[in-house]
Formats: C-alpha cells, structure tokens, sequence
C-alpha cells in the first residue's frame, strides 16, 4: 500500500500478514494477541492470555509515540464471555478512569487454536 499519509509500523514478527501500528492524521490503530516478549504465544488461562495481549499493546503503542492512557477505544473479543470478569481484572491494571470507550465480543473462535482473547485499540499519538 502506497499511501502517503498513512505510517504503517511493520509487525515484529517477520512471518506476520499484518503491520503491528498504523498511524492517520495523529490516531494510532493496532491489534494485539496473546503475545509474549519474545514474540512466543502465550496459550494459557484468560489471566496470563489477558496481560501478555494488554502489555503487547503498550509496548506497540509506546514505539508508536502513544500509551495506554491515550487509548480512545478499545474492542475485545473473546472466545468465551464468561472470560469477560477476569479479563477486566487485568484491564484495570493497565487502564485507569476516565475509561476508553470500549465494547467486548463473544466470537467462536481465534486465529490461533487455544488463544482466548484479541484486542483491537484506537490511540491518539501523544
């Protein structure tokens, strides 16, 4: 894509379909899986999937020029919404008041077998 006003920050994994950060006009979009620091899955309970998806969305916003309290919306998606209460266990971890906007989805499945959560957020660039 050759689109002058639109940065696209590449996906640290080199085998990835996607860019890891897109950025238009001072707002920031990025999807984050259940991805450790050293770009592994972490498959576990909603718990540990929760707090790698989340970190792995600060680290991406913050090599973008943003952060976590510049995240304007937030869309979850789990596997099984009775994940929902302890996913918003981790979430207040790396969120504070006033809270994004935000909107939690129940999907039957993940591009990964065992990946229980996915996140998809729009920032504004700091």
């Amino acid at each position: 894509m050759a689109n002058q006003d639109i940065t696209y920050t590449p996906d640290p994994d080199a085998d990835s379909i996607s860019s890891d950060v897109t950025e238009f006009n001072g707002i920031l979009m990025s999807t984050q899986i259940p991805t450790r620091a050293d770009g592994s899955l972490e498959l576990g309970d909603i718990t540990a999937q929760s707090e790698c998806t989340l970190q792995a969305l600060k680290v991406a916003l913050e090599k973008a020029g943003s952060s976590m309290d510049r995240v304007l919306h937030l869309t979850i998606y789990l596997t099984d919404m009775a994940d929902r209460a302890a996913f918003n266990e981790v979430y207040k971890r790396f969120f504070a008041k006033p809270w994004p906007v935000r909107a939690a989805v129940g999907v039957a499945a993940l591009a990964v077998e065992g990946m229980k959560v996915e996140v998809t957020a729009m920032a504004a660039k700091a």
